[in-house]
């Protein structure tokens, strides 16, 4: 009889996971947003590429405008690019994180960091970036050319 159980009741028993419970999708790519950050007059656009490209003009036209509000004085002419690298904490406080530029333009413009800090911090809050639905922080490499004259 022990032995008709032993044999019999191993049949009935599932050792397998059931098919209907749902698969979670735990691999989350930290490179790439679902949405990018926005400032309002990019809000309304659907398309994320269009999206983007409408926050880079924007924050560029921002800071052009108000860099444009400043008087340099240089001794020799510049034409060269820096990368203003700016992080959109969670809340959508753009934050100036690091300045990379030529010994030229630290030389010739030295009050440079400072004048684009404050740009930065005088920029509007954006829509901050989602992943999943979840507003995360962001870091951007923005190129500006520096073209002065003499």
């Amino acid at each position: 009889m022990f032995i008709l159980i032993y044999c019999t009741s191993c049949d009935y028993l599932s050792f397998t996971k059931s098919k209907n419970q749902q698969v979670l999708d735990t691999v989350i790519d930290f490179t790439s947003v679902d949405t990018y950050p926005s400032f309002t007059v990019c809000d309304s656009i659907i398309e994320k590429q269009a999206k983007f490209t409408c926050f880079k003009n924007t924050i560029h036209k921002k800071i052009g405008e108000q860099l444009n509000q400043h008087t340099f004085k240089i001794q020799d002419s510049i034409n060269e690019t820096i990368y203003v690298d700016v992080l959109i904490d969670a809340k959508g406080k753009i934050i100036l994180d690091s300045m990379h530029s030529t010994e030229n333009i630290k030389n010739q413009l030295p009050a440079l960091d400072s004048v684009l800090a404050i740009t930065v911090d005088n920029l509007p809050r954006v829509f901050a970036a989602n992943k999943r639905g979840v507003p995360v922080a962001t870091k951007y490499r923005l190129p500006i050319l520096i073209q002065l004259k003499e």
